[in-house]
């Protein structure tokens, strides 16, 4: 079976990297169940990636990033900060549901990579926002917490990368909670650096 990581980088557009992607069949447990394959939102020119964990039950079904609760969350943080959605690049690690929404095991999310590091390499943004621990990881390379790692732009593959908590966080804590203050904090500082 061909691998992500030999097809990905072959693709030379994102239409060819989506349509490549969409028939990708690598994890069988995650292909069995899904409905669509979730690449993710393109806009032509976008400065600023967002990179989140794995799709979730409402873009399974749409196949679009970031339409359930959280990315309504996200679209509203990404708004008061001044990056409006339509500006912005959006993906998840792992492009499949992961049933149950359980976090995606350590072979998807090095089975999914390649697929995510193409795309990070086809839209080139200037910065690039890791929304929480799988995000993270995939960035750094390695384990760390996101509350150590948040709040100030660090070096990431000629770009600059900032890690913050996913919006999921800042619901289960509540409007009141430290990780809505903080992604809200931190995209301020994303947004400020592009000015």
């Amino acid at each position: 079976m061909t691998q992500p990581a030999d097809i990905a980088a072959q693709c030379q557009s994102l239409d060819e990297l989506v349509h490549s992607a969409q028939q990708c069949r690598v994890c069988p447990a995650l292909a069995a169940d899904r409905g669509h394959v979730v690449v993710g939102q393109h806009p032509p020119g976008a400065r600023v990636f967002v990179v989140g964990e794995a799709p979730g039950a409402q873009e399974d079904l749409t196949g679009e990033p970031f339409v359930g609760r959280s990315g309504q969350l996200l679209d509203t943080v990404l708004h008061d900060a001044g990056l409006p959605r339509s500006s912005v690049a959006i993906t998840s690690v792992v492009k499949c549901r992961p049933p149950a929404n359980r976090t995606p095991t350590r072979a998807e999310i090095v089975s999914c990579s390649p697929w995510l590091d193409q795309q990070l390499q086809l839209i080139d943004p200037q910065i690039v926002v890791a929304l929480g621990t799988v995000a993270m990881q995939w960035a750094l390379g390695r384990q760390a917490r996101v509350g150590e790692q948040r709040g100030r732009l660090q070096p990431f593959r000629d770009r600059q990368l900032m890690v913050t908590y996913h919006p999921s966080a800042a619901l289960r804590f509540g409007p009141n909670g430290a990780p809505l203050a903080a992604l809200r904090d931190d995209l301020a500082i994303v947004a400020a650096a592009l000015r």
